[in-house]
């Protein structure tokens, strides 16, 4: 394993909360709660969309991908997080820990994707209510999810390739619950320049460009609502994009406190906290706000459950 005083490491120790061990079985049950309802309430919210006919809309095939890509990132981090609490040997493969860490990436870009082409579709259903049904045809909609998911998983092999050249020394310990780059960049002796410098393009284009493009689109449909004659055309149509907006503050705002804030300004402990809210709590917030704040998909869940007492 070892040469020329460098190590290649065959797997990682996920310190997690080690250093905390009587919070361990707290965090275990909160995790697997949160978990628990982030898998019902995304597969849940699938599988409304796909049952009740009047959910085949664009919006809710977006919403769909939506609920998809909040229930892989739930999955890929929440179970080995779960395992590493009460595990004696907190050990990852380094081959397990660039899967997951591919498909965080891959997930976290993709998500920010479609909630900008969520913006889009909201901006052409209030701003072109005529062409809705022209612009947004099935075929569109599927390439540009199609496109979402390639460009995420394009972006996430050059970040996992550039991580999986470096080597390490030292230490395999990685203080955190996942594999996130940060922590791996620590631990790497290798000059890790370019890794820092195509997360940060990454970060420009995927995150800045998208948070831009949601912004640009609501700035139209808040003037093309303004200016509906009548105080229920626009409480109507404002109304269709409040679980959206809703989502896009939340994933946003959460993002940019962690990104923004120097690390130094929090403990390790504070860190783990934080991107367990980015990682693990907002996948579970989505399908919440999008059942609870939408009277369509509310009708929608009568509906199906109504045909499913009738059928019995």
């Amino acid at each position: 394993m070892a040469g020329d005083n460098h190590t290649i490491a065959s797997e990682f120790i996920l310190l997690a909360f080690a250093d905390s061990p009587a919070l361990l079985v707290p965090i275990f049950t909160l995790f697997l709660a949160i978990y628990s309802i982030t898998v019902m309430g995304n597969l849940g919210m699938i599988m409304l969309i796909r049952l009740d006919p009047q959910l085949h809309t664009p919006m809710y095939f977006f919403l769909s991908n939506l609920a998809f890509v909040d229930f892989c990132c739930s999955s890929t981090i929440a179970p080995k997080a779960m395992e590493t609490f009460l595990a004696e040997r907190k050990a990852i493969s380094f081959a397990g820990c660039l899967v997951q860490l591919y498909v965080f990436f891959t997930m976290a870009i993709a998500e920010c994707m479609l909630l900008a082409i969520m913006a889009y579709d909201r901006y052409v259903a209030i701003c072109n209510p005529l062409l809705y049904v022209t612009v947004m045809s099935r075929k569109f909609c599927c390439k540009m999810a199609a496109g979402a998911y390639a460009l995420a998983c394009l972006n996430s092999l050059m970040h996992t390739t550039l991580i999986s050249r470096l080597s390490f020394c030292h230490s395999n310990v990685i203080d955190h619950f996942f594999c996130d780059s940060p922590p791996l960049l620590k631990l790497s002796c290798s000059d890790t320049l370019l890794n820092e410098m195509l997360i940060f393009i990454t970060a420009g284009l995927n995150g800045l460009g998208s948070t831009l493009f949601i912004l640009i689109s609501y700035i139209y449909i808040l003037s093309a609502i303004l200016r509906l004659p009548s105080s229920q055309g626009r409480y109507k149509a404002f109304s269709t994009c409040t679980s959206h907006l809703t989502a896009v503050t939340i994933f946003y705002a959460t993002g940019l406190f962690i990104y923004l804030q120097p690390s130094s300004n929090f403990t390790d402990n504070q860190n783990k906290v934080i991107s367990a809210c980015y990682t693990l709590v907002i996948p579970m917030l989505n399908p919440l706000i999008y059942s609870l704040r939408n009277k369509e998909v509310k009708a929608a869940l009568r509906r199906v459950m109504g045909r499913k007492l009738s059928s019995q």
